[in-house]
C-alpha cells in the first residue's frame, strides 16, 4: 500500500503520472527504445518539449499573450541569479521581498549585480507571517517575491499592483490556485513541488522584457538564447520535462487550475480546522499567511511528540516532520495528494487527544 505523502519536495506525483512515466522509461512511443535512451533531437522528444512548453502556459491563461515558457536547469536557485542578470541594467536597482530562506538566497545574489532594497521582511518573526506595509520604490527596474515559504508554511494572498515588471518565485504553489498570471512579468518555479521531479524548472517570461540589461551575459544564463533555442540551447533533461507535461496534462484533465483549487482548499480546511480545534497542536504560521501547500504546526507539549510520532508512521504517513528552521511537523499538501490522506493525518491527531 502506497504511504500518505506529505513531502515537502521532491514530493508526491499523481499514480496515473507515475505509471505513464514508468512505461515511458521501458518504450517510449512505441520505439523499442527508453525515454532515457532517444536524442532530445527526435521528433518525439522534440514534441514533448513542444508540448510541455505550451501547455504551462494555457493552464496559465498566457496563450498568446508575449510569454515564452522554458525547461531550464539549476533548480529554482539558477533564477536567484539570471533573474538580475538578465532584468537589472548595469547601475540599475531591484527590489525584493524577504519571506523566508528561498526569497532571502534570491536576495543574496541580486546584490551580485547591482543595488537591491528589501522593503520588507519578517525574519525577525522567524517568517511567521507575510509583510503587507511596505513601500517599493519607483525607481526599481522589478520587483521579486516569493508566491508560498515552503519552510515556513506562508503564502501570499494578494500582490502589489506596480508601474514594473513584478518576478515571483511560485516553486511550491504554482498550478494550485487561480490568479491574474499575466500582473507578472516572469515566473519561475522549481519542478519538484507540483509538477514533477527534480531536475528542471519552468520559466515563464514576458520577451518585452529581455535585452535591456546592457550586460554580457553567459550564453547559458541568457534568457534570449534559450528561446531562440526553443528550450534546447542544451541537452535538457528529458525525464523532468516529460513527467512535467505528463502532469500537466492530468491537471488539465482534471479541469485545471480552477479544479485543482476547489480541492486543494478542502484540504486546507480539513487539516487547519483539527489544529485549531484540537488542544494538543497549534499553528506555526499566522493563521491570514497559511499556506495551502505547506502547513506548519507544533505539539504544545513536546513531551507528546514520541507517541505521535508513533501514530503516525503507523498510519503509513511519510515526510510529516517539519524544517529543522521552524521545527514541529510539515504537511505539504500538493495538487497530487488526496483529500483522503489529510483525512489520515487529521485522524492521526484526534487519536493522539484520545490517548492524552
Amino acid at each position: 500500500m502506497k504511504k500518505h505523502n506529505f513531502s515537502a519536495g521532491p514530493s508526491i506525483l499523481a499514480q496515473e503520472v507515475l505509471t505513464k512515466t514508468a512505461a515511458a522509461i521501458i518504450n517510449f512511443n512505441n520505439s523499442d527504445l527508453s525515454l532515457l535512451e532517444i536524442s532530445h533531437r527526435s521528433k518525439d522528444f522534440v514534441d514533448v518539449m513542444d508540448q510541455a512548453r505550451s501547455l504551462a502556459l494555457e493552464l496559465l491563461g498566457l496563450t498568446g499573450k508575449g510569454y515564452q515558457a522554458l525547461f531550464l536547469q539549476g533548480g529554482a536557485s539558477m533564477q536567484f541569479l539570471m533573474v538580475p542578470q538578465n532584468l537589472m541594467p548595469i547601475g540599475g536597482k531591484a527590489a525584493y521581498l524577504d519571506t523566508g530562506t528561498w526569497a532571502a538566497g534570491a536576495i543574496k545574489e541580486a546584490r551580485l549585480f547591482g543595488e537591491t532594497v528589501v522593503v520588507a521582511s519578517s525574519k525577525e518573526a522567524n517568517y511567521s507571517f507575510i509583510p503587507t506595509d511596505y513601500q517599493v520604490p519607483t525607481d526599481a527596474n522589478y520587483f521579486h517575491c516569493t508566491s508560498n515559504n515552503t519552510i515556513f508554511g506562508t503564502q501570499m494572498k494578494s500582490f502589489p499592483e506596480l508601474d514594473m515588471p513584478i518576478v515571483c518565485d511560485m516553486s511550491s504553489d504554482i498550478f494550485s490556485r487561480t490568479m491574474d498570471f499575466s500582473k507578472f512579468d516572469l515566473i519561475y518555479a522549481g519542478a519538484q513541488k507540483n509538477m514533477g521531479p527534480a531536475g528542471t524548472t519552468l520559466v515563464i517570461v514576458k520577451e518585452a522584457l529581455l535585452n535591456k540589461s546592457g550586460r554580457t551575459i553567459p550564453s547559458m544564463l541568457d534568457f534570449e538564447k534559450h528561446i531562440k533555442a526553443e528550450s534546447m540551447y542544451n541537452t535538457p533533461p528529458v525525464l523532468p520535462i516529460y513527467t512535467s507535461l505528463v502532469t500537466l496534462q492530468w491537471l488539465k484533465n482534471m479541469g485545471g487550475i480552477a479544479a485543482i483549487e476547489k480541492i486543494n482548499e478542502q484540504k486546507a480546511a480539513l487539516l487547519y480546522n483539527e489544529i485549531d480545534r484540537n488542544p494538543l497542536f497549534k499553528g506555526a504560521a499566522k493563521v491570514e499567511d497559511r499556506s495551502y501547500m505547506n502547513a506548519t504546526f507544533l505539539l504544545h507539549d513536546e513531551a507528546h511528540a514520541p507517541l505521535y510520532d508513533s501514530i503516525w508512521k503507523a498510519a503509513g504517513i511519510s515526510g510529516l516532520p517539519g524544517h529543522r528552521s521552524v521545527g514541529g511537523y510539515r504537511a505539504s499538501m500538493y495538487n497530487a495528494l488526496p483529500l483522503e490522506s489529510v483525512q489520515v493525518l487529521v485522524d492521526t491527531m484526534q487519536e493522539l487527544e484520545k490517548s492524552i
